[in-house]
C-alpha cells in the first residue's frame, strides 16, 4: 500500500478531494438506495451500498491505470477511439438497456459482470479529447470554415446526432463544452456563431421530423417539451419530483435530519441519482449542502491550476475539456433540485 501511494502522481490535492468525495457518498447512496429497494422492488440497501462500493473501486483502479499514461498518447487514441464511440452510440440507439423509468435506450450492459454504463458519457469524454487534438495541431495555423468542418465539426455533429435522440440534456451540455474548448482554444467568434446556427438549425429539424412522424422517436420530443412546460407546474411528474426535492431541502435546514433519516427519499423516483443533491440536504442540511459545493468549487480550482501549469496547449485543452465537464453536471443536477433548471435527467 506505501508503494502505491509513492506511485500516484499528479495533483495530490485532486487525489484528496475525490477520494473524499467518493468516501462521503456512501451515507446518502446507502440511505436514497431503499427507495429502490422498496419502490422499485430492486434488491436491497447492502445489496446497492456494496455495488457502489464495487464500482468506486473499479473507479479508482481505471483513474490510477490511466493517470500512468503519459498525456501524448491519448490525442492519438481520440483518432482511434471515435469511431468505436461511434458505432458504440448506433449499437445503443438500436439495443440499448432503459434504466431507472427513461423511455429511451441510454445505457448498455458489460458482459459477465452485469454493470451498465452510460456510452454517451464515454462518447463526451472522447469527443473532448480529440476537439483538444485538433486545436492544438492547427494552433500555428489559420482556422477555415471549409477545413475545420470536415475535420472537427463533422465528428462532433455526428457524435451529437446520436446522442440527441436519447438524451438532448447530454447532447446539450457537450455542444456547449466543445463550443467553450473551441473558444479557449482559439478558434474564430464568427465562424462559432455559424456553428452555433447550424445546431439550433439542425436542432429544429430534428425536431419537425419527431413530430411528423411521432412513431420515428416515442415520446421524446414530447418529454423534453413537457419539461419545458412543467417547470413551473407543480402537478405535472415533473413537478411534483421538484417539490417533493423543495420539501426534502426545507426539511433539512442547517444540521439536517441526520444520516439515513430522510423521508422524502421514499416519494422520489430518483432518490439515488438525479435528485440525491435533495437527499442530501436533507440528511445533512445546509451543512452538508455546502460541503459538497465547496468540493466540487475546489475540484474546479485545481483542475484550472492544473491547466495553467500544463507545459503543451494540447496538456492544457485536454484538461479543461476534460475537467470542466464533471463540474457542470454537478451544478445542473444541483440546480434541478432546487428548481433553476427545469428536470434533465442529470445524475
Amino acid at each position: 500500500m506505501k508503494e502505491l501511494f509513492e506511485n500516484i502522481e499528479g495533483d495530490k490535492a485532486i487525489w484528496a478531494v475525490v477520494t473524499v468525495m467518493s468516501l462521503m457518498s456512501f451515507l446518502p447512496i446507502y440511505s436514497a438506495s431503499t427507495n429502490l429497494v422498496y419502490v422499485a422492488n430492486n434488491g436491497t440497501p447492502t445489496f446497492h451500498l456494496i455495488k457502489h462500493a464495487f464500482l468506486l473501486i473499479c473507479g479508482f483502479m481505471i483513474i490510477y491505470g490511466i493517470h500512468k499514461v503519459p498525456f501524448r498518447y491519448f490525442s492519438g487514441g481520440s483518432i482511434i477511439m471515435l469511431p468505436l464511440v461511434i458505432g458504440l452510440l448506433v449499437y445503443t440507439l438500436a439495443k440499448g438497456t432503459v434504466i431507472g423509468g427513461a423511455n429511451a435506450s441510454r445505457w448498455i450492459q458489460i458482459p459477465f459482470i452485469g454493470v451498465g454504463f452510460q456510452t454517451s458519457t464515454l462518447a463526451g469524454l472522447v469527443l473532448m479529447v480529440y476537439v483538444s487534438r485538433y486545436l492544438a495541431q492547427n494552433k500555428d495555423k489559420e482556422f477555415t470554415l471549409k477545413d475545420s468542418a470536415w475535420k472537427l465539426w463533422l465528428p462532433v455533429a455526428v457524435t451529437l446526432a446520436l446522442i440527441l435522440p436519447a438524451n438532448f440534456s447530454t447532447t446539450a451540455i457537450i455542444f456547449m463544452m466543445v463550443l467553450m474548448l473551441t473558444f479557449i482554444g482559439g478558434y474564430p467568434v464568427k465562424y462559432l456563431l455559424a456553428v452555433v446556427g447550424a445546431g439550433i438549425l439542425g436542432l429544429a429539424l430534428f425536431v419537425l421530423v419527431a413530430k411528423a412522424a411521432p412513431g420515428f422517436l416515442p415520446n421524446r420530443v414530447d418529454t423534453w417539451i413537457s419539461r419545458v412546460e412543467s417547470f413551473s407546474d407543480a402537478n405535472a411528474e415533473e413537478g411534483y419530483q421538484v417539490e417533493k426535492a423543495k420539501i426534502a431541502i426545507a426539511i433539512g435546514g442547517i444540521q439536517g435530519r441526520g444520516p439515513g433519516k430522510s423521508v422524502q427519499k421514499n416519494f422520489l423516483p430518483q432518490s439515488s441519482s438525479d435528485f440525491i443533491f435533495a437527499i442530501i440536504v436533507e440528511e445533512f442540511g445546509l451543512l452538508g449542502a455546502v460541503t459538497v459545493i465547496l468540493s466540487y468549487l475546489f475540484l474546479l480550482i485545481r483542475i484550472l491550476i492544473a491547466a495553467k501549469k500544463a507545459t503543451t496547449i494540447f496538456a492544457t485543452l485536454l484538461i479543461i475539456g476534460v475537467g470542466v465537464p464533471i463540474i457542470v453536471q454537478a451544478i445542473i443536477n444541483m440546480a434541478v433540485a432546487v428548481n433553476l433548471f427545469p428536470v434533465t435527467g442529470q445524475t
